[in-house]
């Protein structure tokens, strides 16, 4: 039982990491991405690659440096097409990414994928005490994503952001960088991303194609749209609430008389959707309304403070 709540609970943080990274793009910068599966493959694959020659942490920094790059490259050539296009361009890049990792046998192990890829700390932990560690790093990183992410959130660069999202013409009035400020947020999500597939490589120590499906896209939104549209703290929540409904249905098998294993997963999507479509009506900011507060706010000066 102790195993089982270990793995729900590194399946939620590797949730929230991809839709704190897809909170920053789409929530916070209006950059819809319906790649999110071939960037957490491409941190997957990046780490697994390259993990047992430099070791797992240069790994993981490999993982992040190239879904950023590749996201940063990705947004730049879009920059002729209308912004919906990149949302079309997105599609397409993880369709090339599933197709090179099934067709690149020599490097990416084809479709029987890569094993035996090493954990953070595996040679310092005593034996059984594999998924503790993995969970510590899950969550340790989670923190750290999550901070960072409300510290760029309620930062200079977030408001801009913001304001790029709610007005691109407006922004550009101003003077704002819009081209520069789109692109550095889609590469900062897109290394965010990069991470999440290094965590899923870490846990599962081995990876194939058939784990990146667009569902792990749609688990995204949905997470996004749950919590709330730009709100790092609502997305958390809609990340573990999605998890756990997921997890909680799983049993429904046992509860439902003839339901087979293609029926229950039909099912659960089914009642993820109608879920939303209810929070939505009743709550459309979802769980936690987009934060507009300022870092400095939390900081006052000693001069206000009298």
């Amino acid at each position: 039982m102790i195993s089982y709540l270990v793995t729900v609970v590194i399946f939620v943080s590797i949730a929230a990491l991809v839709g704190l990274a897809l909170n920053l793009q789409w929530g916070l910068a209006g950059l819809v991405n319906f790649g999110v599966a071939g960037f957490v493959a491409l941190g997957a694959y990046t780490l697994a690659i390259t993990a047992p020659h430099v070791g797992w942490f240069a790994g993981l920094a490999l993982a992040a440096a190239v879904c950023a790059v590749v996201s940063m490259l990705l947004s730049l050539l879009t920059i002729r097409l209308e912004e919906n296009y990149l949302a079309i361009v997105t599609i397409g890049f993880a369709e090339v990414v599933r197709i090179l990792l099934l067709n690149l046998g020599d490097l990416t192990g084809g479709a029987l994928g890569i094993a035996d890829i090493p954990r953070p700390f595996a040679g310092l932990t005593p034996a059984g005490w594999g998924d503790g560690a993995i969970l510590a790093f899950a969550l340790t990183l989670v923190v750290v994503v999550f901070a960072f992410s409300e510290a760029l959130v309620r930062s200079p660069f977030g408001r801009v952001l913001r304001a790029v999202r709610d007005d691109a013409t407006v922004a550009a009035a101003l003077g704002k960088p819009v081209l520069a400020l789109r692109v550095r947020a889609f590469a900062v999500g897109g290394a965010i991303m990069g991470m999440a597939g290094a965590l899923h490589a870490f846990f599962l120590t081995y990876i194939d194609p058939s784990q990146f499906t667009p569902i792990i896209t749609a688990y995204a939104f949905m997470a996004v749209i749950a919590g709330g549209r730009g709100s790092n703290l609502g997305l958390v929540l809609g990340a573990g609430s999605i998890m756990l409904i997921l997890e909680a249905t799983r049993f429904l098998k046992d509860v439902i008389p003839g339901i087979d294993g293609v029926q229950l997963s039909a099912l659960r999507l089914g009642m993820i959707g109608v879920g939303i479509v209810l929070l939505l009506i009743m709550r459309p900011e979802g769980f936690v309304a987009e934060p507009h507060r300022r870092l400095a706010d939390f900081f006052p000066p000693e001069s206000e403070k009298a």
